[in-house]
């Protein structure tokens, strides 16, 4: 059976004329770094990406087997994949692990490159389609959002057009192309779908064959060493007989790491779609529906909490020259530090940047996964039970507090949002007299409440807002005890009583 394989598989290199290119692949060389130490476990990503791009292609087709991209029926279908079709929730996990898998592997890469000084002379080119393979990628995950055609999608892709609107001279126009008219539609969606499955994957395949093909013809760039500057008259030469010498080939040599490290990223893709499953859609898109916050997929949440934290003076370089600044400051790294040094050791600053943009985005994201600037529309009700004791008219106000959407941007005892100030905080440093002023009349961005609470009900308020505080104030062990409220909680909603003792 194998050398009837064989034969087969013979045959078929024969007439296709695969041959000489197996032979070529087979005979390569490749530094013997890469095939005798550790470190060539870093070479591994740039082929990991080009795998899980295959893997994209697989279950992007499959998907849009049974995708309808229409405004009535996109969201339909994506249910229908998930609940009806066999497999379909599965794949669609698969597909949503996998973009994200390359938008880590792409930077990852990226990463390591700017680390090692790899983009160095000759491998300038090999760095410029690597940049433009980033932003094609990142336009992957963008586009692949809008799909799923649920409030976050929709939400995102109109924050995006109103950035693009911002640029000079052409805004106005970029918005229009992105959007396909004025607003985000059914134009939109069936332009996003032509690019998310069409235009964007055949440019990615060009990109990947040139820039694979530059890595073949400038050679894998070997791991650095202090003291061996790049220098353009001597390095090529010196490059070849390293090779020679080393006589290290890169099937199977080096094949085999890139393979088994692109199975563990699909065995990482595979487990994480079983156990997690396919990411929404989420609500349909509404502009009526306010209790639910759009927010991006993980990858665009940097950006996401960039955009709230910047100052308003600095929207016009957080939203317009930082973009535009990107993408040219790294096409000219190579071409402005294309020689000399390349070990980390004698280029601290490549290792600064880069780890200072990783615990920057790190940062950001982290803030983004739960953004204290919106209302927590997902709090809870206090419980009865830890109101066990409290006066009537606490418990009246904790109803109050939680019905009237007070809990969605303020905490009082332990639960709320951080939208507005903590109110346990608030009635230490403000009289009963001011936080009756700044509920009734309003402050800032709150909304005054004069004409939506009678005056009981802010009293019933007050009372729960100071028992909070008053309880919140104790021991752990005190708080929590069956029956902890007493006397000392009576006082603290009493009228009359300007704040905790």
């Amino acid at each position: 059976m194998k050398a009837r394989l064989r034969r087969i598989g013979s045959w078929i290199a024969d007439r296709a004329g695969l041959e000489p290119i197996f032979r070529f692949l087979k005979e390569y060389k490749v530094p013997p770094e890469l095939g005798r130490t550790k470190k060539g476990w870093f070479w591994v990503l740039g082929q990991a990406l080009v795998f899980v791009f295959l893997a994209q292609v697989v279950t992007g087709t499959g998907l849009a087997m049974k995708y309808i991209p229409s405004p009535v029926h996109a969201w339909d279908s994506l249910q229908f994949l998930n609940n009806e079709v066999m497999w379909g929730g599965f794949v669609r996990a698969l597909h949503y692990f996998g973009a994200s898998a390359m938008v880590v592997l792409v930077f990852a890469h990226m990463a390591r490159i700017v680390i090692t000084g790899s983009y160095k002379f000759p491998r300038e080119l090999n760095w410029i389609t690597g940049v433009v393979l980033l932003f094609l990628v990142l336009a992957m995950a963008f586009t692949g959002q809008l799909l799923r055609w649920d409030h976050h999608g929709v939400a995102t892709v109109d924050v995006a057009a109103s950035i693009l609107g911002r640029f000079p001279l052409v805004g106005p126009w970029l918005m229009e192309i992105v959007l396909s008219g004025q607003t985000v539609g059914g134009a939109t969606l069936s332009r996003f779908f032509a690019l998310h499955v069409i235009v964007f994957p055949l440019l990615i395949v060009a990109m990947i064959g040139v820039h694979l093909y530059l890595a073949l013809a400038n050679g894998v760039s070997e791991p650095p060493k202090a003291g061996r500057p790049v220098d353009p008259a001597t390095y090529r030469s010196w490059y070849e007989r390293h090779k020679e010498e080393g006589n290290t080939r890169f099937f199977p040599d080096v094949a085999w790491r890139e393979v088994a490290f692109a199975l563990l990223v699909y065995a990482v893709i595979f487990g994480l779609a079983f156990f997690l499953g396919p990411k929404g859609p989420g609500a349909p898109p509404d502009p009526t529906f306010t209790e639910q916050v759009p927010r991006p997929d993980w990858y665009f949440l940097w950006l996401y909490t960039l955009i709230w934290y910047k100052p308003a003076a600095l929207d016009a370089v957080v939203l317009v020259w930082f973009p535009l600044l990107v993408f040219p400051a790294l096409m000219l790294l190579p071409l402005l530090f294309g020689t000399g040094e390349r070990a980390p050791s004698r280029r601290p600053w490549a290792v600064v940047a880069v780890g200072g943009a990783f615990v920057i985005w790190a940062t950001l994201t982290a803030f983004g996964l739960r953004p204290h600037w919106i209302p927590n529309f997902d709090t809870d009700p206090v419980p009865a039970a830890m109101l066990a004791g409290a006066p009537p008219e606490v418990h009246a106000g904790a109803a109050v507090f939680y019905e009237r959407g007070c809990q969605y941007c303020h905490v009082a005892y332990d639960r709320g949002g951080d939208y507005g100030p903590d109110l346990n905080q608030s009635v230490a440093r403000l009289s009963r007299e001011e936080m009756t002023v700044r509920i009734m009349m309003g402050i800032g961005n709150m909304p005054a409440y004069a004409h939506i609470l009678s005056a009981s009900e802010v009293d019933n308020v007050l009372a729960y807002i100071y028992w909070a505080a008053e309880r919140r104030a104790r021991p752990a062990e005190e708080r929590d005890a069956p029956g902890a409220s007493d006397a000392a909680e009576r006082e603290a909603a009493e009228p009359g009583r300007e704040g905790p003792p």
